[in-house]
């Protein structure tokens, strides 16, 4: 890849400072993003591009992102915190706008680098899952009073079950890559579970704002500390259920293998981390979710591990338009990990609700 000159972009936003450096940031796997730095006075930023192919709406996708931090960010006054290292703080470009638009179509956001602070690719220590617990609870809680229908959809039918065990029906029967024959069972197993499709969109739950990507990876910890400090990648906060939040928080995290294991005799379960989390997010949430909900925040973990397993397998069956692949089975093998994940969680789901039965207040 040749060496893109971030300058003539950066020269368009309301920095602070003069230009000294820029460094591409390769952790993400969406926007294309550069970490830059200012002199006189110091600051550092980070410069974004938004990837148009996966949000075909960045304006959308900026107005609830603005909306939902300025929220934030006045709730925690409010309660006498200061917001500074806990929302993220965003640039306008000079002509005011939250984006700027390159010649080529390009849509561009920045937004202050937080200092001090990381993100951990995979849960290292117990107590860091069970701070992110707390982090995507709070989250909701000071969004709870925030009108969840004044936020677009950014990815239609993004965590709409029955809509994803549609498509994937219809990629099993058209086979367009030819593999159906070698993975009958994977198919099977998911064909014979289409009732989870609808347990919680089947439901009549409350329309929160929600994350709907919470990875730990999407949690700032203050180096010193090693405390949660801010929830980060906002891009596809929208109205949904907590349950898919809570979830998919598990699907990433609770678990004693990686999503792209080869084995997936590996996968399974961690009761432990499952503890944990639950422990960070349910005295969160006690107050704002009804206690249906609260009671359900399992079945979310459930659900989310049958659709992301499902949309895997309808990838491999698609060959491999979607998710970025490093061999030519490795959509089976994530298919194969959620399968065996999702097993391990029907054997243990009694058990994943007494845990958060435990931490809900009586």
């Amino acid at each position: 890849m040749q060496d893109f000159d971030i300058r003539p972009v950066a020269e368009r936003f309301r920095f602070e400072g003069k230009f000294a450096s820029a460094s591409e940031v390769r952790s993400g796997h969406i926007n294309r993003t550069y970490r830059l730095t200012f002199s006189d006075p110091d600051g550092e930023y980070i410069l974004q591009r938004i990837n148009n192919h996966v949000f075909r709406q960045p304006e959308v996708v900026m107005d609830n992102i603005l909306k939902v931090t300025e929220h934030l960010r006045r709730k925690l006054v409010e309660m006498g915190a200061s917001p500074e290292r806990r929302v993220l703080e965003f640039v306008r470009a000079l002509d005011g706008r939250p984006l700027f638009i390159d010649e080529s179509g390009g849509s561009w956001r920045a937004y202050r680098y937080v200092g001090n602070a990381r993100a951990y690719d995979r849960v290292e220590k117990p107590e860091h899952f069970q701070e992110a617990g707390r982090a995507f609870g709070e989250f909701q809680r000071l969004l709870a009073d925030f009108p969840a229908s004044e936020l677009g959809e950014t990815i239609p039918n993004f965590h709409h079950t029955p809509s994803r065990f549609d498509a994937f029906a219809r990629a099993a029967h058209e086979d367009k890559a030819g593999r159906a024959k070698g993975v009958r069972g994977e198919i099977r197993f998911f064909l014979d579970r289409r009732h989870a499709a609808h347990e919680i969109v089947g439901r009549d739950l409350p329309l929160r704002v929600t994350h709907n990507d919470t990875k730990i990876s999407n949690v700032l910890f203050d180096d010193a500390s090693e405390k949660a400090i801010c929830v980060i990648d906002l891009d596809t906060v929208m109205p949904g259920s907590s349950l898919y939040d809570f979830g998919d928080a598990i699907r990433y995290g609770a678990t004693t293998a990686a999503e792209d294991e080869i084995d997936a005799s590996k996968m399974g379960l961690s009761m432990e981390l499952f503890s944990r989390f639950a422990a960070g997010f349910v005295p969160e949430a006690d107050g704002f979710l009804t206690r249906r909900e609260m009671e359900l925040l399992p079945l979310g973990a459930k659900v989310i591990t049958f659709e992301n397993g499902m949309r895997f397998l309808m990838d491999y069956l698609e060959g491999d338009t979607y998710y970025k692949t490093a061999y030519p089975e490795h959509n089976l093998a994530r298919a194969r990990t959620q399968i065996a994940l999702l097993k391990d969680i029907e054997r243990r789901f009694a058990e994943m609700e007494e845990v958060v039965r435990r931490l809900i207040k009586p």
